[in-house]
């Protein structure tokens, strides 16, 4: 008896970026802060993918867009162990390092309801502090400090 062989096929990117490795759930949430449907450009996403060891992941696909460094470390908030590919005519040419930055503004909203930065034309803005067991935000306006994963569960 022989076994099936199933094939996925993604498009190949000619050139663009490539975020892997995104704990599963998480691929829309990026999509929406980091505006990346915003450019005009063909982005392809993939939901609850099979993974061998993370066992379901997100996968984004961005063509003709390079993550800023900047922006990549914002993204090692949400997702610190996921994979930032740069492409050139098909081939990886870099894979971006991730580290979590020590600040950053406008783009998380402050879990404090009361936070001036709610009612005034301001743009968020957090310190960053990683601790041995958790990563602490403070907002710099009301002040108060937060787990990373209170603010980053704010819509």
């Amino acid at each position: 008896m022989s076994e099936k062989v199933y094939a996925r096929n993604v498009e190949a990117l000619k050139n663009g970026t490539v975020i892997d490795h995104i704990p599963a759930g998480l691929g829309l949430r990026i999509l929406d802060l980091f505006e990346l449907t915003s450019y005009g450009e063909r982005v392809t996403v993939g939901l609850n993918l099979s993974s061998g060891h993370m066992g379901n992941k997100d996968l984004i696909k961005v063509e003709n867009l390079v993550l800023t460094e900047g922006q990549a470390n914002e993204l090692a908030l949400l997702a610190p162990k996921c994979t930032v590919s740069v492409i050139e005519n098909f081939e990886v040419v870099r894979k971006q390092k991730l580290a979590i930055p020590a600040e950053v503004t406008d783009l998380f909203a402050c879990p404090n309801s009361n936070c001036v930065s709610h009612v005034e034309p301001v743009q968020s803005h957090f310190s960053v502090r990683v601790t041995e067991h958790d990563t602490k935000m403070k907002c710099k306006y009301c002040e108060k400090v937060f787990s990373k994963d209170i603010v980053v569960a704010v819509r």
